[in-house]
């Protein structure tokens, strides 16, 4: 298990309306796997999630550069589709580069979602390359806002199988879509608005092997505050068998007025 996750806060002002943002987020080897290749980032105005694959080292290497190129996307201050875009060039370069990247199907998942700004208003937007999921808990609903690429994917949606049929299908862990050491496809972006009451979840497949949305939403109505969410369902993922390494951050967003006992980081 982790060190002591902690809750973050930010402020924004969304239609001249103050409202607090919050989030957390936890990674852990799992109980079969010997390394993590999996990696996140989470700090406004961007919070995201990637899960490497590729022998030796490759997986690590891959996430790793990815997370790290975005981490400076949100030091240099400029967060949006086109500098995101740019730093996940740079990580292909990275990770082609780096000497212990020895085998073609080195590459990464990325999602997660970043605050876009349009006339000083914000705005989500949910970024996707690969099979990691971002989910959004609104008006007590849980829906995946991304869609997976992986083959079982196409095939639900050919209809060619059913979502029952694609948790045990022999391709279930064949994506179409990474962050790798070859020419970069852009990701899928998805625009929401910012309300008051969302919580997104944030994960690669080593949660959503482990909980069903219904055990995810399950959490989320149990804990309020996000690490606590994120620490109980890392460890409901891990009692469930720990397959795979476990990543996922929580964002939330409440009304300022509703939310006096926070405490502020920024």
């Amino acid at each position: 298990m982790s060190d002591t996750t902690t809750t973050k806060t930010r402020s924004v002002t969304v239609a001249q309306r103050t409202l607090l943002i919050s989030w957390a987020g936890v990674t852990d080897v799992g109980k079969r796997r010997e390394t993590n290749q999996d990696a996140f980032f989470a700090d406004y105005p961007l919070f995201i999630v990637a899960d490497g694959m590729g022998g030796h080292a490759g997986g690590e290497i891959a996430s790793r550069s990815t997370v790290d190129r975005l981490e400076a996307v949100v030091a240099s201050g400029a967060v949006e589709r086109e500098s995101i875009e740019g730093a996940l060039q740079l990580a292909v370069g990275d990770i082609a580069d780096h000497p212990e990247t020895t085998d073609e199907g080195t590459g990464t998942t990325l999602t997660g979602v970043f605050l876009e700004f349009e006339n000083d208003e914000p705005h989500w937007a949910a970024l996707n390359i690969g099979d990691s999921r971002v989910y959004l808990l609104r008006d007590d609903r849980l829906v995946q806002v991304t869609t997976d690429h992986s083959v079982v994917q196409e095939l639900i949606a050919a209809g060619k199988i059913s979502p029952e049929e694609a948790e045990g299908h022999p391709y279930s862990n064949v994506i179409t879509r990474a962050v790798g050491a070859s020419e970069l496809t852009a990701p899928d972006y998805v625009t929401l608005e910012v309300r008051a009451g969302d919580r997104f979840v944030i994960c690669s497949d080593g949660l959503t092997k482990e909980l069903t949305d219904y055990g995810i939403q399950h959490f989320l109505r149990e804990h309020a505050d996000p690490a606590a969410a994120v620490d109980a369902m890392l460890a409901a993922a891990l009692e469930n068998g720990g397959r795979d390494n476990v990543t996922l951050v929580i964002v939330q967003v409440a009304d300022e007025s509703s939310s006096t006992s926070e405490a502020r980081t920024e």
